[in-house]
């Protein structure tokens, strides 16, 4: 008969920690999950590319002026301001910058606060697809805080989808870091490539050629903290 090995006091301790550890961190991913829903109505979603248009016109640029300062093509620029293209973040960050404007500004009307606080029914979504052609470009992203005053952090709720087209990878100024809640995330940093799951995390250069996208066929739920500034 073989006798069964008696737990100190310390081993069940530690046992039951890792164990309301792993509980707690799988249930904490859950809610995430929850919160970074961004199943809402199209018309609630914010244009950004009335916003690209309107401030372009109130600085008296001509598509030929933000072309030279973005170093995109003016028919891609109109298909943006007509919102026949969703532009993703990192071609957002270069339209920011060449039109002079804190990102935040950029994809948010309002009065801006020195705080923020956005309430989960008050969050709006930017742009899930071209909204003129249907074609889904593979994300959609809400602002976490839209009118905090001279912000130095981005922060938003990424949805990745499988795409219609992809976009091309992008490089700015600034760092990104991203938290991975729900599903496969795919991330090249220029010629690598790497799998991050829920739970995972990733911290790197926004300089670097870069582009995030779900994997397979699955919906991924991402939180991402971009800066723009410049070091």
């Amino acid at each position: 008969m073989i006798e069964k090995k008696e737990q100190t006091y310390e081993e069940i301790l530690e046992g039951i920690s890792q164990a309301t550890d792993h509980q707690a961190t799988m249930e904490f991913l859950d809610d995430l999950s929850e919160f970074s829903n961004l199943q809402k109505a199209p018309e609630e979603a914010v244009k950004v590319g009335e916003r690209v248009k309107q401030i372009r016109e109130e600085k008296g640029l001509s598509l030929k002026d933000l072309a030279s300062r973005t170093g995109y093509e003016v028919s891609v620029l109109e298909q943006i301001e007509n919102d026949l293209v969703s532009p993703p973040l990192g071609i957002l960050v270069k339209l920011s910058k060449a039109l002079d404007m804190k990102l935040g500004f950029l994809i948010s009307a309002g009065e801006s606060k020195p705080y923020d606080i956005v309430r989960k029914e008050d969050r709006k979504p930017i742009s899930r697809y071209a909204s003129k052609k249907g074609v889904r470009y593979g994300y959609a992203y809400e602002s976490l805080a839209p009118q905090k005053r001279d912000r130095t952090m981005e922060p938003f709720l990424v949805t990745l989808e499988p795409a219609d087209q992809e976009p091309e990878p992008s490089s700015h100024n600034g760092e990104e870091f991203i938290f991975v809640l729900q599903g496969e995330m795919e991330v090249r940093l220029g010629n690598n490539v790497h799998v991050l799951y829920p739970g995972d995390c990733i911290y790197y250069e926004s300089t670097i050629p870069h582009l995030v996208k779900t994997r397979g066929s699955q919906i991924t739920r991402i939180l991402a903290v971009l800066t723009t500034e410049n070091h």
